[in-house]
């Protein structure tokens, strides 16, 4: 009897070491296995498309004057949408004498049978050599830049808002658009993603700034700041132009 009591003593207490040292691995095991905690890297700044595109040296004084709209490449929903429904465009330029003070931007186009002229005010920046439309907060800034021109006929700009990039071919008049000017602005639009299947081209028929009805037509002056912010204006109530925020 006293035997088997001691077996069963003996065997209890191997039971229990065991069953002790089972526990006490799974615990190591488990603190092993448990991954420290690690710090996220910083993130990087983001590189925006207009950011590899290298910025002219303007002279913004000799873009003064009228610019008449020839052609957008743009990836704009309701431009892609609606292209064939834009109207004829003109953008007039007015650098200050005061190099710190905004550019004043006048864009005059039609919409629902009047003529609109949208005021805009364009800071230029003689460190980078780009323009910036303040939005309702620095996200929803405007950066603007002169990729090509000659000052005389055609001028090439970049619209960068939210990351994505709008390209626009201006003219000084809407006879001398070459060849040449336009094959550049294609290849320039296809660096930037820009496939022929997002160009706009715009008409160019009597403005709402020259043609024979600017004396009789009702011109809406509006401030651009209005429109600006993460809402989008709707397309019945601004002109198709201004749809995307440029």
């Amino acid at each position: 009897m006293a035997g088997r009591r001691l077996c069963r003593t003996v065997a209890a207490a191997l039971a229990v070491m065991w069953v002790c040292l089972w526990g006490s691995a799974e615990a190591v095991g488990g603190a092993k296995s448990r991954p420290k905690p690690q710090r996220r890297p910083p993130k990087k700044p983001a590189v925006t498309p207009i950011d590899g595109t290298p910025a002219l040296n303007v002279d913004m004084q000799r873009m003064r004057g009228t610019w008449y709209l020839l052609n957008t490449a743009s990836k704009c929903s309701f431009l892609t949408e609606y292209g064939t429904q834009v109207e004829p465009t003109l953008m007039t330029l007015t650098p200050p004498a005061n190099p710190d003070r905004p550019i004043s931007v006048s864009t005059k186009t039609r919409h629902n049978h009047q003529c609109w002229e949208i005021l805009q005010e364009y800071l230029f920046s003689s460190t980078t050599r780009r323009l910036t439309l303040k939005g309702s907060r620095p996200a929803f800034d405007t950066h603007i830049m002169v990729g090509e021109t000659d000052y005389t006929s055609y001028a090439i700009l970049y619209y960068q808002r939210l990351g994505k990039i709008t390209m626009k071919l201006y003219g000084r008049s809407v006879d001398n658009l070459s060849e040449p000017v336009l094959a550049k602005f294609e290849e320039l639009a296809e660096k930037q993603g820009l496939s022929l299947a997002y160009l706009i081209p715009f008409p160019t028929y009597s403005t709402s700034a020259s043609g024979p009805d600017a004396s009789r037509t009702n011109l809406q002056r509006q401030n651009f700041k209005a429109f600006q912010g993460p809402a989008r204006p709707q397309p019945q109530h601004v002109p198709s132009v201004f749809v995307c925020g440029l």
